[in-house]
Parts: structure tokens; sequence; C-alpha cells
């Protein structure tokens, strides 16, 4: 039992039934889910993952919300301390985009197990210097 922090990709992933990385996230959920993970995501993250249902309506956005709700996956809001460590992040690895680096200080301050990202374009852990699993889905 730990803590599982997610980015966007794996939620916008489980969501559609279309998209490339369906399969691998609701894998990815379940297995998280079966270990008994409690579930975490950088506000940051939680908008990125409302973007697309809020260009087609508002019960989209409910569909998103429910699905939060029920999972659970509980909505970490950005800090002074996560601002910093995003900033530290950005600071050492230029390529690194500012969303991204809320996810990672994200998951650096509240002392994850693992992140789990569709994103492949990420420092690997050990550039990042964090003690956390990062999961490439």
């Amino acid at each position: 039992m730990g803590l599982t922090h997610l980015d966007a990709g794996v939620i916008i992933g489980f969501l559609d039934s279309a998209d490339a990385h369906h399969a691998a996230a609701t894998a990815s959920l379940a297995r998280a889910l079966d270990n008994g993970d409690r579930l975490a995501m950088a506000a940051s993250a939680y908008a990125e993952c409302l973007v697309g249902p809020a260009r087609r309506s508002e019960q989209a956005i409910q569909i998103v919300k429910d699905t939060f709700d029920r999972l659970p996956i509980e909505i970490v809001d950005l800090s002074p301390a996560i601002a910093i460590e995003a900033a530290r992040l950005r600071a050492r690895h230029r390529s690194l985009r500012l969303p991204d680096a809320l996810v990672i200080a994200t998951s650096i301050t509240a002392d994850v197990d693992q992140l789990v990202t569709t994103d492949g374009r990420w420092p690997t852990r050990r550039k990042l210097q964090v003690e956390f699993e990062i999961i490439r889905i």
C-alpha cells in the first residue's frame, strides 16, 4: 500500500477508449487499486484532464469529476513549496516544461512511491534525482 501519483495523460488515456494509452492506463490504474495504493494528482494536471471535456460540455466535465470521486484521486493543490521545487527542476532541466515540472515537484513534495506518466520526454529518474519510481506507460 503506497501513494501513486498520476500525470494527466494517464487519466486522459483511461477515459478515452480510442487513446493510444487507454489499455496501459487502465491496467496501471487497476494495478494501483489492486495494491491498495492511494491515488493523487497535481491540481495542474487535473486542469489538463479537463481541457478536452470543457471543449465539449459541462456533462463531459462532470464525467471526469465523477471518475475522480469514484477511484478516488486526491487533487494536490499548488503550494509555495511545490512552486519552488518546480522552479528548481526547470532550472536544472531546460527541456522540462513547466506543467511537467509541476507534476514532478508535486510528487517530490508528497513523498510518493511512484509517478505514472504517458510522457516519454521527461528526464530519467536518475537525472531528476528523485527517490520514487517513474513509470512510463
